[in-house]
């Protein structure tokens, strides 16, 4: 009785763990960047690669449209239903807020049931084509970490093209395209996510999957990240340690996943036929009522912390770096060239922290971090060691009897090397290797 009680409860935390721990416990979070840990020579920082959180990144965009005319309401029009293309009796006025359809409606929230929408003038001019540029900016280098979702209050358009800028929208590179028909539309044979693979995931693909036009409940376009993270990690990633050697070894999959601008370009209104109907051209249009993209602050594994002010996002930078990705070390700090922090070892990769400069050891010879004061000395803003009565030298590192004439034997302090400079380069270059030997973090 007791064992099959046993077993029934084993069973059900089997079942109960597997639904509420879809994903590994220990991912390396890296959302510490530096502790402090005990050794023989006392308390010492030990160091971490480490990153923001991610988050709805929307909150921090500016959009940008392009014609900047191009949202209805200006002068007044009607359009058609959605549900209805020929109950052509709706009216989108911009000098009416229970009537206008501004480009701020793309990002506000609305909750389960989704009522407000950026929409775009009509299609009244055809047969010109009626094109649209949703340019999303952030002013600041991020990294995607979920699909980018894109819901439609309209039909979803017959053509569109998904694009990316590295360099703040100075040069554009197409990250996916969309269409009823890849073949007539953009001469590309269509694919989807799931025919691709590690070896092909950075293949830019056309896919009709998101392309039907008036069709009830299909009103989301993905741009799938997670599925091409699934490569490395596998289908629930459970090994995101795969995932993240990848990412540290490999430029170019790391710069996929890496934009500062993200551009809509809607081509083709979803026409739902064959034929444009040129006597109900008010059916045809686009509208928006939502927009995710969820990423975080590239700190280059340097911050965990970045600061949104004076609308401008900035990397809190640790580990000795600085600029707005924490691309460079701090002046003083460049005793060995820059590098990013690495996700490797997990769970707390490496941090390849700065470290302080040969020539900047003079003015600025203890940081309570890589360069200690020695036989209980007590670093004072940085500058300099406040050493304890029997000690002196740069870093407490001379007996004070040595400069008396010596120290007798029966002191039970013997003599040690002379000459500052001598002793601070090899105690300098012994800090170095126990702050490289102690770094490690993602």
């Amino acid at each position: 009785m007791y064992l099959s009680r046993f077993l029934s409860i084993h069973a059900l935390w089997v079942t109960v763990s597997s639904v509420m721990q879809p994903y590994p416990l220990v991912w390396g979070h890296y959302d510490v960047c530096k502790t402090q840990i005990y050794t023989e020579e006392g308390k010492v920082w030990d160091y971490m690669a480490c990153q923001p959180e991610s988050t709805d990144m929307t909150k921090y965009l500016k959009v940008k449209l392009d014609p900047p005319d191009i949202t209805c309401g200006d002068p007044p029009e009607s359009f058609c239903a959605m549900g209805n293309p020929y109950m052509c009796n709706n009216e989108c006025d911009a000098s009416t807020p229970e009537l206008a359809h501004p480009p701020e409606l793309m990002f506000d929230f609305e909750g389960r049931h989704p009522s407000t929408f950026w929409q775009s003038a009509t299609w009244k001019e055809y047969p010109k084509p009626l094109q649209v540029n949703i340019t999303l900016s952030w002013s600041k280098t991020i990294e995607l970490t979920d699909n980018i979702v894109i819901t439609f209050e309209s039909g979803r358009p017959d053509q569109m093209i998904l694009e990316k800028s590295l360099d703040y929208g100075r040069t554009w590179q197409p990250y996916q395209y969309y269409a009823t028909d890849c073949l007539d539309a953009f001469h590309m044979d269509p694919k989807s996510v799931k025919d691709l693979s590690q070896h092909t995931v950075l293949e830019i693909i056309c896919t009709e999957e998101y392309s039907t036009g008036y069709t009830t409940n299909s009103k989301i376009i993905h741009f799938e990240i997670k599925d091409r993270f699934a490569f490395f990690a596998g289908p629930r990633l459970r090994n995101m340690a795969s995932l993240y050697g990848q990412l540290d070894t490999t430029k170019k999959l790391r710069d996929f996943f890496t934009v500062t601008d993200l551009r809509i370009r809607l081509l083709r209104p979803a026409i739902g036929e064959i034929f444009v109907d040129e006597l109900h051209l008010a059916r045809y249009f686009y509208a928006i009522s939502d927009i995710k993209v969820r990423g975080r602050c590239k700190c280059n594994l340097h911050a965990t912390v970045c600061v949104y002010d004076n609308s401008k996002l900035t990397c809190e930078c640790e580990h000795n770096t600085t600029g707005p990705d924490c691309g460079k070390c701090k002046k003083n700090y460049q005793g060995r060239p820059w590098s990013p922090g690495s996700y490797l070892p997990i769970p707390k990769g490496t941090a390849n922290t700065c470290i302080p400069s040969i020539s900047s050891i003079g003015t600025n010879v203890c940081d309570n971090e890589l360069l200690h004061c020695q036989n209980g000395g007590t670093c004072h803003n940085n500058v300099r060691c406040l050493c304890p009565a029997a000690y002196t030298g740069i870093l407490c590192e001379k007996l004070r009897c040595e400069e008396a004439g010596g120290c007798s034997s029966d002191s039970g302090q013997g003599p040690t090397p002379k000459g500052s400079v001598a002793l601070l380069l090899p105690l300098f270059l012994t800090s170095l290797l126990l702050g490289t030997a102690s770094s490690s973090g993602f």
